[in-house]
């Protein structure tokens, strides 16, 4: 029975391609469409156990009645069927109803549901632009994602349920008081226009400090992510105490934001406890007036009282609900502003696939400046031929980053056109481009999952005698062999912590080498790849370096010799533009750029300025 509900709501099936809608209506109605027969039942089910608890009371009159008015020697005999009848229904009718509210909440919902909303958002986000997690926290995406799928979950569940119960026992409660005498159903008449202007009151207020409050802990959880992922910066510079004033400055605002909601519920709290103590007494003097006056049965009174006071108690019990529902839309509203969002960069819908038969790529009249008037990029028209080594050189911030980045579709061209084999890469899907581009660069991150998978990402379909000779070719089967991890995986198996941070540099560019290698792309980007080797091990792989690069069109960000000296052609970019290209010797006779930048790398003893060093590492461009 639990795997029959468990399995009517598939948590991993692929989502509609575009984004979720950015209005709230509408992003919640955007996942519950997809489990709406569950909601549906629930909503039927809710039904059912909210009337049959409404007749709770019901039962309790008819029993005091039927036992005042019945000798004990009679009373079964006379009334056998109906204390039967009413014993079926608390036995029977509703342990079964309440059997099928459970198993779609709890069996099919919770887990299904949630994870489902996760895992669309998850494929919805991970699809976005480099640009998209430039600009925020990973850990605050990260905990948006997570908390939406669980808080949407519970807001629709918990509305559902209230929705009944305040329908059903109210709207049963006033019909069978009022079908005694119309004077009963008054307090709880006056108790409903009082709970509709409490929550008309405190609802939008809830609402908004809720989502203030669900702000306040992303930023927390982004700030102190930050950290933990900059760990080895804040121990180097000895700044812990400054990192506690980052992260005790988002815990103040949390703080105080929690305290507000709190206040809020509180007061709303107190208000309610206050309105329901007026109905239930009220209720009360009514019933025992009119029983006074001989008006209606001591049976009536027996059900009035219970009727109010259950009423009372499910008013509170809606009333948590109606906390915890806008506690969780401002959680749902917190996690749109990463989740909602258009996807910047999507393939256009007449995107086709890349095919590369050659491996020429042009630039044509490319112009880009991250949005900027100055920009960074200037008419850069460069075509590399089929097989042909270009070298990038200039100074940091002359554009060599950015001109790569744009070659890998990171951000979409301002002007101009890049064409690889002649199509133009705008008009092919980015996965499909990026599958024919392999890059190393020196800042090498690695996934905190084992060396074979980090390996195998180059090739997921790849054998097990594939990953281990793109590791040798990389000359980093010696180190592989020796590790271990905390939990004693050892070799190919071992785990190397989060972005890689358990190699040593060198380890980590050997295993980007064989991931590259393993790959196989016919476009190779190269930024510095041997950059964080020892000399001795850089001889060692510049030779399968060399083999790589044999039959391949190769981009190369070249800041040390080593690198210089395996290019073809030598591309020299100042202030956004070509200023130079050629032959390293042709280009130091020139006496231009390059030649000045050459001195300053090869050891002149004039003193240079800020302008005249050749990079020593890659730029943020």
């Amino acid at each position: 029975m639990f795997r029959a509900f468990e399995s009517l709501l598939q948590p991993t099936a692929l989502p509609p391609d575009a984004p979720p809608p950015a209005g709230l209506a509408a992003f919640y109605w955007h996942y519950a469409r997809q489990a709406r027969g569950l909601l549906v039942a629930l909503f039927c089910a809710g039904f059912v156990v909210a009337v049959l608890d409404s007749l709770i009371p019901v039962f309790i009159g008819r029993v005091v009645t039927l036992v005042s008015s019945h000798a004990p020697d009679t009373l079964l005999a006379e009334a056998g069927i109906q204390l039967l009848g009413m014993a079926t229904v608390m036995l029977v009718l509703r342990p079964i109803a309440l059997c099928l509210q459970n198993l779609v909440t709890n069996q099919a919902l919770a887990p299904g549901l949630s994870n489902l909303i996760r895992w669309q958002n998850h494929w919805h986000v991970v699809r976005q632009s480099w640009s998209f997690f430039q600009n925020d926290f990973a850990g605050r995406i990260a905990n948006r994602i997570i908390q939406t799928g669980p808080s949407l979950r519970e807001s629709v569940v918990a509305a559902t349920n209230a929705v009944w119960y305040i329908l059903v026992y109210g709207t049963s409660a006033m019909i069978l008081l009022a079908s005694n005498d119309l004077r009963l159903a008054l307090p709880i008449s006056l108790w409903f226009v009082g709970y509709l202007i409490l929550l008309r009151h405190f609802v939008p207020r809830l609402r908004d400090r809720s989502r203030e409050t669900s702000e306040m802990r992303s930023t927390l959880t982004g700030r102190i992510v930050d950290s933990y992922t900059n760990i080895v910066t804040v121990k180097l510079f000895a700044r812990a105490r400054d990192e506690d004033a980052f992260v005790r400055e988002s815990v103040d605002d949390h703080t105080t934001a929690f305290r507000n909601q709190l206040r809020l519920i509180t007061l709303f709290g107190i208000s309610l406890s206050t309105l329901n103590a007026c109905m239930v007494v009220g209720t009360a003097a009514t019933a025992i007036w009119l029983w006074i006056g001989g008006l209606i049965t001591i049976g009536v009174v027996a059900m009035a009282l219970p009727l109010t006071w259950q009423i009372a108690n499910i008013a509170g019990w809606v009333a948590q609900n109606v906390t915890a529902i806008f506690e969780n839309v401002g959680t749902v509203q917190d996690g749109m502003k990463s989740i909602a969002v258009k996807r910047q960069m999507p393939d256009s819908p007449d995107a086709r696939l890349l095919k590369v038969s050659r491996g020429e790529v042009r630039f044509e009249r490319i112009s880009f400046g991250y949005g900027t008037e100055r920009g960074v990029l200037h008419g850069i028209d460069l075509t590399i031929a089929p097989g042909e080594r270009v070298g990038l050189v200039g100074h940091s911030g002359a554009g060599k980053s950015t001109l790569v980045n744009l070659l890998l579709r990171f951000h979409d061209l301002e002007g101009g056109r890049i064409l690889i084999d002649g199509q133009d890469i705008s008009k092919v899907t980015q996965e499909s481009l990026r599958a024919h581009i392999s890059m190393v660069t020196q800042d090498t991150s690695l996934l905190h999952r084992s060396i074979r998978d980090n390996i195998r990402y180059g090739r997921p379909q790849a054998s097990e005698a594939k990953i281990r000779d793109a590791a040798e070719r990389a000359h980093a089967s010696e180190f592989i062999e020796g590790l271990e991890d905390w939990y004693g995986r050892r070799g190919f198996d071992a785990h190397v912590g989060e972005r890689g941070v358990k190699l040593s540099g060198g380890q980590r560019q050997r295993i980007a080498l064989a991931r590259v290698i393993l790959k196989n792309a016919p476009i190779l980007v190269l930024d510095e790849a041997t950059s964080a080797l020892d000399s001795e091990v850089e001889a060692a792989i510049q030779e399968q370096l060399d083999d790589l690069m044999k039959g391949r069109t190769v981009i190369a960000i070249a800041h040390r010799l080593s690198t210089i000296a395996r290019m073809n052609r030598l591309v020299v970019l100042d202030h956004g533009r070509i200023v130079e290209e050629g032959g390293h010797t042709q280009l130091l006779a020139a006496g231009g750029t390059y030649a000045k930048l050459w001195r300053m790398q090869s050891g002149g003893f004039k003193a240079p300025g800020p302008s005249d060093y050749i990079d020593t590492a890659p730029a943020a461009e």
